[in-house]
């Protein structure tokens, strides 16, 4: 952590005991949690009700203990918790930026770590969360991209993201309270560590939980999934999850996205953008967005900015201007701001919103492409300190 962040906090997690064998219920598809109550002794008859019954006590209520399921009777909230538990991903450490933004660094199974980020605005709360540990595209501006691939996140983990930042901002409404429709975490990106398509089905599964209307309930136009360019997987998000859709874009030739983001040798501009053109979602009301870190001297002159506009002739879309966020190590420069500025101009006079992204969370590395577990971090650094010694 820098020292220009003002707090950090330490979280402890211990976790409980919980009965061998038990089945997480946390990121279970309705029908999947159904079945696993048959399993469990439920019988069919009561199943559709009974699954109904814990997904608003998980979802919508946020209760992780089966004694506090008041509507269940006592002997079967026994049954629930011998085969059952409501477990999330462990918060290790909480930092806060100066403008707001917090970064959890949160442990899955096999002690692995993710960094996930909430960013409060005035009209909404976003909740940048990861998809996999590390991430197997090495985008060459993109400090998460430095991590290797370790493994895909289960539904569980994903969801469970959502539900831990609700714990920290006490979001979870109070039985007999006044139903307040204020939302603190009001959107969904899927733009933290690893590719989002990679890892599809439970990606899927999880944001149909947070779009559930029993539960989370978040609209699925208030969930953006950021895509490098996986094009198989393009028309799928469309038809089996229905969210708006983002694209890692950040160059207008094959030459520069080669470099910048490695998976355009497999399905390069052309390809990408034909399938884009044919996205079933993507209308005046549901535009794709582009994403397009600007990058001193590399992708930021004025012939980018016009062949830009060529490129997305035909694509109902606007593109966010992303000020570059350095990282220790970083091979590039941002962009200044005048030159940003010029480049978004081209765009707007030629009718495409281009709105230029203010950095959040810098002084913490929440920012984005910052991403990259502190025990990936620290990792790094012991390497270095040996090469550095002869070791």
């Amino acid at each position: 952590m820098t020292a220009t962040a003002p707090i950090t906090q330490d979280v402890l997690t211990i976790p409980r005991k919980v009965p061998e064998g038990a089945k997480n219920l946390v990121g279970m598809t309705r029908e999947a949690m159904r079945e696993a109550l048959i399993a469990a002794g439920t019988s069919e008859k009561q199943a559709k009700m009974r699954t109904n019954q814990l997904w608003q006590w998980v979802y919508h209520w946020g209760v992780r203990d089966f004694d506090q399921m008041t509507n269940l009777a006592k002997d079967y909230r026994k049954l629930l918790a011998e085969n059952f538990v409501i477990e999330l991903p462990e918060v290790v450490t909480k930092q806060v930026s100066s403008d707001g933004t917090r970064k959890y660094l949160v442990r899955i199974a096999g002690g692995h770590e993710v960094e996930i980020v909430y960013i409060p605005e005035e009209d909404r709360g976003t909740l940048c969360i990861s998809s996999q540990v590390g991430c197997t595209l090495t985008c060459s501006f993109c400090h998460t991209g430095t991590q290797k691939l370790v493994r895909n996140l289960t539904a569980s983990e994903i969801i469970g993201q959502v539900m831990l930042a609700r714990d920290d901002l006490g979001e979870w409404p109070v039985p007999g309270a006044p139903k307040d429709e204020t939302r603190l975490l009001s959107n969904i990106v899927l733009m933290g560590m690893g590719e989002p398509l990679y890892n599809f089905e439970n990606v899927r599964d999880a944001m149909k939980i947070a779009m559930d209307g029993e539960g989370i309930a978040l609209g699925r136009r208030r969930i953006t999934l950021s895509t490098s360019g996986v094009v198989p997987e393009i028309a799928r998000t469309a038809n089996e999850i229905g969210c708006l859709l983002a694209v890692s874009f950040h160059a207008t030739t094959d030459a520069v996205r080669d470099v910048l983001v490695p998976v355009n040798k497999k399905w390069n501009i052309e390809t990408l953008l034909n399938a884009l053109r044919e996205y079933p979602k993507a209308t005046n009301s549901e535009r794709i967005t582009f994403e397009y870190v600007m990058l001193k001297g590399v992708n930021d002159t004025d012939e980018d900015a016009h062949r830009l506009v060529k490129l997305l002739d035909g694509i109902p879309a606007k593109v966010n201007l992303i000020p570059f966020n350095e990282w220790p190590g970083a091979p590039y420069e941002r962009s200044s701001n005048n030159r940003i500025r010029a480049f978004a101009t081209i765009l707007m006079n030629a009718g495409y919103a281009s709105p230029i992204r203010t950095p959040r969370g810098e002084d913490i590395m929440a920012a984005c492409g910052q991403l990259k577990s502190a025990t990936e971090r620290a990792r790094k650094s012991k390497r270095e300190i040996e090469a550095e010694a002869g070791l």
